[in-house]
């Protein structure tokens, strides 16, 4: 069983290391690539003031993140979600580098790289030469985009979610519905079928079966029928 995070950070601008600050953090889980409808959420109060054109993209303003909570507050309800899980983003390294920011200025240790997956890294090499926006991979798989009219790091997560499920093989993989075993990479798990109770009941009659014996026996020994011995009881 794997479990991971598929995550998305809102924030003050892009750049981590030159005072932008998170915004909002929305993680989904993931097991096996399925998401299992849990979910964490949050707004951050940055702390300083967001740029008009930011604003435009996020919807979210001075005014409206001034009493949410400082990352200090929820840190430690976001790293128990994470717990040992991987983090799969879309343009990761731009999201740990703010995720590791916050961590480090409280003292914590940042994530590794190696815990990262990056799902435009990932369809790019799947799709060279596409556009590979999270918008342009809702699309190509055919998720809807009515819920985003702005962006929000829960939506996008939710999104990022499905979109990381194509990417990885697919719808196909929900069809493990035996709860057993486990897979590798791009590997899909058929369940097996539950004999019948009772076998399903003879519908040829004694004339059908006559009638095809003597078919068989004109086409002759060297016939398929008669080498597969197909039909004979």
């Amino acid at each position: 069983m794997i479990r991971e995070i598929v995550f998305d950070t809102e924030t003050t601008g892009l750049y981590a290391t030159s005072g932008d600050r998170v915004t909002e953090l929305g993680c989904v889980e993931v097991i096996d690539f399925i998401p299992t409808g849990k979910t964490w959420h949050t707004y951050v109060n940055p702390q300083r003031s967001t740029p008009k054109e930011v604003v435009e993209i996020t919807g979210l303003t001075d005014a409206f993140l001034a009493d949410k909570p400082l990352f200090a507050d929820v840190a430690a309800e976001f790293m128990e979600f994470v717990g040992d899980a991987g983090l799969v983003a879309h343009n990761a390294p731009f999201d740990r580098g703010f995720i590791n920011m916050e961590l480090e200025r409280l003292g914590h240790a940042g994530y590794p790289e190696a815990r990262f997956k990056d799902t435009a890294r990932i369809a790019r090499a799947k799709f060279p030469g596409s556009y590979v926006s999270l918008d342009a991979l809702c699309k190509r798989f055919g998720i809807s985009l009515e819920s985003r009219d702005k962006h929000g790091a829960l939506i996008d997560a939710l999104l990022l979610a499905e979109v990381y499920l194509e990417l990885s093989g697919g719808r196909t993989r929900a069809l493990d519905l035996s709860g057993q075993g486990e897979t590798g990479p791009g590997e899909v798990v058929f369940p097996a079928r539950q004999p019948r109770p009772q076998a399903l009941a003879q519908l040829l009659t004694e004339t059908e079966r006559a009638a095809h014996a003597a078919f068989i026996e004109e086409l002759g020994e060297n016939a398929l029928w008669n080498k597969l011995k197909i039909g004979r009881s």
